[in-house]
C-alpha cells in the first residue's frame, strides 16, 4: 500500500530541467524513450528552451528479455531526426528501475552512431538495479516494492501524472 502521496510530475519536469539547465552543450540533444521518456523529454524541450529536435527510441527490439515477452502491442516507430555520430546525448526516461530499459535504448543509440556522450535524465528512480547504470538527473527518488509499478500518463491537456499499479 502507498504510504506517501504521488509528486506532482509537471512540478518534477520543472525540477529536472533545472538540474539539465547548467551543464547544458549548444549542441545537445534530447532523446525520450517511448513513452513516458517522449512526453518527459517533450516537456523538458518546452522548459529548457532548446531549438534543436528530440529523438524518440522504442526499445521494444533491443530488451534482453524480448524472446520471453515477445513484442509489446503498442511499438512506436524510433525517430533519430539528427547525426548521433560525436554529439552530447541526454537520454530521458520516466522511471528507472532494472537498467534493462536504459541499456537496450543505449545500443540502440548506437545503431545510429556514436555518441559524444550519453547522460541519462529520469523522473523516478525507483532503484533494485540489475545493471551498473544511474542517472546523471533525477527528480525524486523512491523506494517502491517490488509488486508496485510506478506509471507516468499524460492527462487531458497532456499534462503529466502519476499513478501506482499493485501486482499480485
Amino acid at each position: 500500500m502507498l504510504a506517501f502521496e504521488l509528486p506532482d510530475a509537471e512540478t518534477q519536469c520543472a525540477e529536472l530541467a533545472d538540474l539539465i539547465r547548467p551543464r547544458l552543450q549548444p549542441d545537445m540533444v534530447l532523446v525520450g524513450i517511448h513513452s513516458g521518456g517522449a512526453w518527459v523529454a517533450r516537456r523538458l524541450r518546452e522548459l529548457l528552451g532548446l531549438r534543436n529536435e528530440i529523438g524518440l527510441i522504442d526499445v521494444s527490439f533491443y530488451r534482453d528479455d524480448y524472446r520471453a515477452r515477445g513484442l509489446h502491442a503498442r511499438v512506436k516507430p524510433s525517430s533519430i531526426p539528427f547525426d548521433v555520430e560525436g554529439r552530447p546525448l541526454i537520454l530521458v526516461d520516466d522511471v528507472l528501475y532494472t537498467g534493462r530499459t536504459t541499456r537496450a535504448a543505449i545500443n540502440e543509440l548506437f545503431d545510429y552512431g556514436r555518441p559524444a556522450s550519453i547522460q541519462l535524465a529520469v523522473l523516478a528512480d525507483r532503484g533494485r538495479r540489475q545493471l551498473p547504470i544511474c542517472a546523471d538527473f533525477c527528480a525524486w527518488r523512491v523506494d517502491l516494492d517490488a509488486s508496485q509499478e510506478l506509471i507516468l500518463s499524460a492527462e487531458t491537456g497532456d499534462r503529466l501524472q502519476w499513478s501506482l499499479a499493485e501486482h499480485a
